[in-house]
């Protein structure tokens, strides 16, 4: 049957309604379960939509936005060119560009050479996605997200990673296997904590390292803290009792980087 809600223009398609089973689909994959069950998620904006093609992932298809003007490279794609309200419905930047995508999953390989960091039940998905970014810029071989993390393809880990989602491998795994593993490979694992901890500034560090952040409120778990080979803090000479997840990670991997 004609469905009035939808025009062929050429090769795209334009999608007037937000009743259409299509984009109801799409608006659940901002939902953790329904990325899970489909092996799809959204990124939105020229930039991370680039990112995605670039990197070689897979793209279902171009949302765009009417009268937004798409990318060249997109003409390769499928495109999907959506009115205005019905890209706002699954938009989820305020302000959006007028482009996303529909991509495939990737299931990354776990590495055992070059630097680590493991995150243990990081929640927020700001933290996660600028650490991530952090671990892309400084080098880092790949990002472990133990159990309790903000989820990998949440919207705004992804933007927070500004891309470097698309750059390395990035794991969603038991942080005690992933550490069993690791020290069979001769890693030594350092874990951020307070407690009977040595100041970064006295700490040697070698390119098999792997270090450990914890959640925003509790820091490492006392499991994984006993699992550690080493625990590491970094000294503070204000009057803050802590540093935020992300600024202390990136304090730390900068030293290893640069060890």
């Amino acid at each position: 049957m004609y469905d009035k809600h939808i025009e062929e223009i050429g090769m795209i398609t334009l999608i007037t309604s937000i009743q259409n089973q299509q984009v109801k689909a799409w608006k659940k994959l901002k939902q953790r379960k329904y990325r899970k069950q489909t092996g799809t998620f959204i990124v939105e904006g020229f930039h991370l939509v680039e990112e995605a093609y670039n990197s070689n992932w897979n793209i279902e298809t171009i949302l765009i936005q009417e009268n937004v003007v798409h990318p060249e490279w997109a003409d390769k794609l499928s495109i999907t060119t959506l009115s205005a309200n019905v890209f706002k419905e699954i938009a989820e930047t305020k302000t959006p560009q007028g482009i996303a995508a529909v991509v495939n999953v990737k299931e990354s390989v776990m590495l055992t050479t070059g630097t680590t960091l493991l995150l243990d039940a990081v929640q927020d998905p700001g933290n996660v996605g600028t650490m991530i970014r952090t671990a892309d810029a400084l080098g880092f071989s790949q990002v472990v997200l133990g159990k309790g993390c903000a989820d990998l393809f949440n919207e705004k880990v992804v933007r927070a990673s500004q891309g470097s989602i698309f750059h390395l491998p990035v794991i969603e795994a038991d942080l005690e296997n992933i550490l069993s593993i690791l020290q069979k490979e001769k890693y030594i694992i350092w874990a951020s904590t307070l407690e009977q901890a040595i100041p970064l500034t006295e700490a040697t560090f070698t390119h098999h390292t792997a270090l450990i952040v914890g959640n925003e409120g509790e820091g490492v778990s006392r499991e994984l803290l006993e699992l550690a080979d080493k625990k590491v803090k970094i000294p503070i000479a204000g009057q803050a009792e802590s540093f935020n997840v992300a600024v202390a990670a990136g304090i730390m991997m900068y030293a290893i980087y640069n060890s």
